[in-house]
């Protein structure tokens, strides 16, 4: 395999996705020299059935808002690999939302299943629909006509989608109370379930919570504690939170959260009330943050501006993709940061990573560390398929087993002679190997 060859033919096709090549630039520069001593990787053309989606389903939206007027939004579902499960991944309703938006993240996604060990394959969907603004009956009906165009092509041993950006716990029954009515079956078809109906306690803070737990493995091969660290948060929604919350609880002091608007720089550090007002805030205020800064006097809001200008310990990237790029990655560097763990996906641009690599940072990637989310909506289907819940505890400490094992997985095949553990090359060499030699031992198919 020769990554520039591969790179150029993608390139050629697919010309105008940026994020999907640019995902697909990272992990085969990772995996070029492992997989090039698999002769069997190369005779059954690995890479290309892995960095082609398996299909792509594209669709109009056709919905009327409360005064009647009619809107058509685009859907889609990109299937992209199901050689170790069902396909898993979640629907994103924003007005950002693209074909290669979507093709990045089902990319990400096949890995970053393969890598919680449990029997998902990748997948991602959405729409260019935001329901921020919008009512509650507007919302259902978009999400009823979305999930009239799709039902066919999911269910719990085919495709299992979930929540992300615009899509809560609200858009997730809307949508399954309206495939369980087309479908006729009261399934675990969809996960982020309400807890009346299927759903599994520490969902939504489960990928800020499972981001926190890699961060503490990275710093304990350190030597080093989240205790007493500063950490500065990005992003305003569940990830945000959940890391928030229990970065706070570890005993670290969170000195920064931000929105769409700017950021907010409270030297004092997060707490419970604070976290509170912080979820009062995402629920009232389209995720604006200014308004932190007048209920909470020592708070200080830098408008427009980004918190990576801060000094800090340890970076948690939680908003969207690319949202830390070169400069903010120098700025951090000089300003003496520790680690920087991408807990929202693809956080950081190519010359951000590289940055931090080159400076021997602990750096580590979204498919690795925010794969709480992901393993813990898996847990979600076993305890759909076996009738029962488990406690807050009991999802908890597996939630903390999978991430240790991921871990664990990542410094195998990161760790390099200096003692230097490359994190992005330990989590797409992990990632991929459990894929490549699932697809090569059930053939052409």
């Amino acid at each position: 395999m020769k990554v520039e060859e591969i790179m150029l033919r993608l390139e050629a096709k697919y010309a105008h996705e940026r994020e999907y090549l640019q995902a697909v630039r990272e992990v085969l520069e990772s995996i070029e020299i492992i997989y090039n001593q698999h002769p069997e990787f190369e005779k059954a053309k690995i890479i290309e059935r892995i960095v082609e989606p398996d299909r792509i389903f594209t669709f109009k939206v056709p919905w009327h808002d409360d005064r009647g007027e009619i809107h058509v939004n685009t859907g889609y579902r990109v299937q992209f690999n199901n050689a170790i499960g069902p396909y898993k991944g979640g629907f994103r309703f924003h007005s950002s939302v693209t074909l290669s938006t979507l093709k990045f993240l089902g990319f990400e996604q096949t890995f970053k299943n393969a890598l919680t060990t449990l029997p998902m394959g990748g997948a991602k969907g959405g729409s260019d629909f935001n329901p921020r603004g919008k009512s509650d009956a507007e919302v259902m009906r978009f999400c009823q006509a979305f999930i009239t165009e799709l039902w066919r092509h999911i269910g719990p041993d085919t495709d299992v989608p979930a929540g992300d950006i615009g899509v809560g716990s609200r858009e997730i029954g809307y949508m399954y109370g309206w495939y369980k009515k087309l479908a006729r079956e009261n399934t675990g078809v969809l996960t982020g379930k309400g807890m009346t109906w299927g759903g599994s306690l520490i969902r939504p803070e489960a990928t800020g919570f499972g981001g926190v737990y890699f961060v503490e493995h990275i710093l304990q091969r350190q030597g080093l504690s989240i205790k007493d660290k500063t950490v500065v948060v990005s992003g305003f929604g569940n990830v945000a939170w959940g890391a928030a919350l229990k970065a706070t609880e570890l005993g670290a002091k969170v000195i920064a959260i931000s929105g769409p608007d700017g950021y907010i720089y409270d030297k004092t550090g997060l707490n419970k009330a604070k976290i509170d007002y912080m979820l009062y805030l995402r629920a009232t205020c389209n995720d604006v943050v200014q308004p932190y800064s007048e209920e909470f006097p020592e708070a200080v809001f830098f408008e427009g501006r980004r918190p990576w200008e801060l000094e800090c310990d340890i970076a948690l990237p939680c908003a969207i993709q690319n949202e830390l790029n070169g400069d903010d990655a120098r700025q951090l560097i000089d300003n003496g940061v520790i680690c920087v763990a991408e807990i929202s996906n693809m956080g950081c641009t190519p010359e951000a990573v590289a940055l931090f690599i080159k400076e021997k940072k602990l750096f580590a990637p979204g498919k690795a560390v925010n794969a709480g989310g992901v393993s813990v909506s898996g847990l979600e289907m076993t305890q759909n398929a076996m009738k029962l819940n488990w406690t807050k505890e009991e999802v908890d400490d597996k939630l903390k087993l999978i991430m240790s094992n991921i871990h664990e997985s990542c410094v195998k095949y990161g760790l390099q002679s200096d003692g230097y553990v490359d994190y992005v090359r330990g989590a797409n060499i992990a990632g991929f190997m459990k894929v490549a030699q699932a697809v090569l031992e059930q053939g052409l198919c």
